[in-house]
């Protein structure tokens, strides 16, 4: 059965679509079906957000909720602020492990509406350039998606509590160079174990 839920240590993830708009070499979904040997995240259909709702039961018996699983969860921007402003009626924290490629999905800036409902955001950078990028995560937004990502994440500064920019810790990405754009913006920096054959997160 597939898994709209799953827990994490003390936080909830919610996996709440299969579409994304980035096919990263690195990525888990190409990797198991089974996420941790034991999450079934390939949905048969997207839920909808009162089917969210329901698989989360009771928010406050975790840390966090994240909108993370096997797809881009900004592509159902809709569903995010309204499952959002539940979990904020029940004093959740709201966390959004993202692509980066919202205002690009939907031309038009999106953070602002996120302002009050998500308490911290996580944006995949994964390179320290267009070229690099585009090579490890072929993006379906060509040439634009890398200077997209740095443009969104200088939105979310204005709007979000806090913000992090994370690349995956593999050999051509060059560390000291991604964490100088992350500091360049003054947002968060984190590196993400890169596992080649087995990804835990």
């Amino acid at each position: 059965m597939s898994s709209i839920a799953y827990q994490i240590g003390n936080s909830l993830y919610l996996n709440i679509t299969n579409r994304c708009t980035s096919k990263c070499r690195f990525c888990i979904r190409y990797k198991t079906k089974l996420f941790n040997s034991e999450h079934e995240l390939w949905l048969k259909k997207e839920p909808t957000s009162q089917e969210i709702i329901k698989a989360i039961v009771d928010p406050s018996k975790y840390k966090e909720v994240v909108f993370c699983g096997y797809g881009e969860p900004l592509i159902r921007l809709d569903v995010v602020i309204e499952v959002s402003k539940w979990l904020k009626e029940k004093g959740a924290k709201v966390r959004i492990d993202t692509n980066g490629h919202g205002n690009l999905i939907h031309k038009r800036n999106i953070v602002p509406e996120l302002k009050g409902l998500v308490d911290s955001i996580s944006i995949s950078l994964n390179a320290q350039d267009r070229k690099l990028y585009n090579e490890i995560c072929r993006p379906d937004f060509g040439e634009d998606a890398f200077d997209g990502i740095i443009e969104f994440a200088g939105e979310c500064k204005k709007y979000i509590p806090h913000v992090e920019l994370t690349v995956v810790g593999m050999p051509d990405i060059d560390l000291k160079a991604a964490k100088k754009i992350a500091d360049g913006l003054g947002v968060s920096f984190r590196v993400r174990t890169y596992y080649e054959q087995d990804y835990v997160r």
